[in-house]
Order: structure tokens, then C-alpha cells, then sequence
């Protein structure tokens, strides 16, 4: 698990894809095979596992692994004894719900699975706190899709509040055994993506230039390709290809596997190469003109 956590953060799912299966298999012979709280805690396993799959997937472009990795995350989550879990399975679905604009729905399932974590979220147990803060940052996007503009800010404020109160945590270290990196830095490149669902591409910039980079360095990779993807298409939308293709190509640096098959990535880079054919016909065009070639 330690070693799935970390391909993650380095967003390398073919690598999670080929890990998985004997996972799979021991966690379900492990339930299979114990009792009480050894059998709770390998369903729990079990349905981190099927939330790796499911992150691997969506990058990867496999929609029947997709589906299936969120059913089987909700089942094992609802064995496992966990109060959290469910909520993260309900988080994974939230996503899922994104492919067919879904946008009321999630924000439905969004906030019944905040409610389920509330409690514990009051008390300041930490991982409620992280998956607290999570679920506001999907509900957030999910409310910006919709054209939801003050619930997506709002939104974005509550998951800021998360942020410092994990920020403020004093104890012995908590282990983020959900897989969630939620953070201040996730708050920000969250807020970043807020703007530009709601076409706000000047906001975003201006956001990005307030956020410290070490808030944005201290991600996971898979994070920051998403947020370079994010920079990069605000870039574009300013009128500026050359910031854009850079930003585009620090994200394909970081997370190559995430950025090449994702499809903001795609479109952004198809966008500035039509742009850069358009410019130099259009400049051929003009120096012919000059040259006489018709003649």
C-alpha cells in the first residue's frame, strides 16, 4: 500500500494498473479468512485499492474500470468499518458523474457525504477533516460547472477552513490512509480551476500569482499536472500561446502518463497548434504577397 501511495503521487498508473491485482486478490482472502477487526481493515484495503484503480483508470482512459471500481470501492467501504470510507466512495462517484454533466446530482451526493463525515469533522478527527475538505473542493467544481458562482466560492471557502484547521493539527502524525493530499495547496490549485470553469481566466492567473509555488511543490505530481494543465489553458484563453505551451510542457514533465491522455491537455495543445498554422499560413501568405509568387 505504502508503494501504491507513492506511484500516486507520481502519477504513474500504468505501474498501479500492473500492482493492483494480487492486492486485490490478498485483500479478499484476507476477508475471506479473519474476523472482526482484521476483516474490517482488509475491506478497508480492499476499497483504497479500488480507489487507486479508479484515479488509474480516468487517466488511462478505461470507463468499464471506472464503473466497476467505483461499485466494488462503495461495497468493500460499507464492510470495512470505517466511517470515512463511504464518504470516499461517494467522492469517486461525484467524479464519475462529472462525464455526463451531472452537475445537480453531485452536488446532492456531494453534501450527503459531507453530512456523513460532519460529526467527526466537529470533533477535528483528521482524516474527517481531510475527506471533509475534499468533498467541498469536488463540490466546489461540480458548482462551478453548474454556473453556481457564489456556491462554488463559498465552497472553495469552506475547504480553506479545512486547510488551516488540519494546518493547526497537533498530535502524533496522522497516515492519509484514504489517499486524499488534501492541503492548503490543493485549496489553492482548486480555487485556480474554479475560475477557469467559470471562465474567469484573468482570475485565475491572478490567483496563481498570489500562491507561494512551494504550496504548489509540496503536491503530489499527479496534482501538479493537473494545476500546470489548469495554467496552461488560462494561458490560452489570455491570448498567450507561448506561456501556455510552456506551462503545458511542465506539466507533461511532471506527470507525463496523467497529461498526455487527459483531455484539457489535448485540447490545449491542439488549440495552439491550429493557432501556430493559422499564423504562419497567414504570414507565408503576406510574404508571397511581397515576393509576387502569383506572378
Amino acid at each position: 500500500m505504502t508503494r501504491l501511495h507513492r506511484l500516486r503521487d507520481t502519477a504513474s498508473n500504468v505501474a498501479i494498473l500492473r500492482v493492483l491485482p494480487d492486492l486485490f486478490r490478498e485483500a479478499r482472502a484476507l476477508a475471506e479468512e479473519s474476523e472482526g477487526h482484521e476483516r474490517e481493515e482488509a475491506y478497508a484495503i480492499y476499497a483504497v485499492c479500488c480507489k487507486f484503480a479508479h484515479t488509474a483508470a480516468h487517466s488511462l482512459g478505461h470507463p468499464e474500470l471506472v464503473a466497476m471500481a467505483c461499485e466494488r470501492a462503495a461495497w468493500s467501504a460499507r464492510l470495512s468499518g470505517d466511517p470515512v470510507l463511504p464518504a470516499v466512495a461517494d467522492w469517486m462517484r461525484v467524479w464519475d458523474m462529472w462525464a455526463t454533466a451531472d452537475w445537480a446530482d453531485a452536488l446532492t451526493l456531494s453534501d450527503k457525504a459531507i453530512t456523513s463525515v460532519e460529526q467527526e469533522y466537529d470533533r477535528g478527527e483528521p482524516l474527517a477533516v481531510r475527506a471533509w475538505g475534499t468533498l467541498q473542493l469536488r463540490a466546489a467544481v461540480s458548482a462551478a460547472r453548474a454556473g453556481r458562482a457564489l456556491e462554488a466560492e463559498d465552497r472553495i471557502g469552506h475547504a480553506k477552513a479545512a486547510a488551516e484547521r488540519m494546518d493547526a493539527y497537533v498530535g502524533a502524525p496522522v497516515y492519509d490512509r484514504h489517499s486524499l493530499t488534501f492541503s492548503a495547496g490543493n485549496v489553492q490549485i482548486h480555487a485556480i480551476s474554479v475560475a477557469m470553469e467559470m471562465g474567469k481566466q484573468g482570475k485565475a492567473l491572478e490567483i496563481n500569482r498570489r500562491t507561494n509555488p512551494a504550496l504548489v511543490g509540496s503536491l503530489p505530481n499527479s496534482r501538479q499536472g493537473h494545476h500546470h494543465m489548469d495554467v496552461a489553458r488560462a494561458w490560452l484563453w489570455d491570448g498567450n500561446r507561448g506561456k501556455a505551451l510552456a506551462e503545458l510542457e511542465t506539466a507533461e514533465r511532471i506527470a507525463p502518463q496523467l497529461v498526455r491522455n487527459h483531455p484539457i491537455a489535448r485540447s490545449t495543445l491542439r488549440s495552439i497548434v491550429y493557432a501556430e498554422r493559422a499564423a504562419t499560413r497567414e504570414k507565408l501568405r503576406r510574404m508571397s504577397d511581397r515576393f509576387h509568387l502569383d506572378g
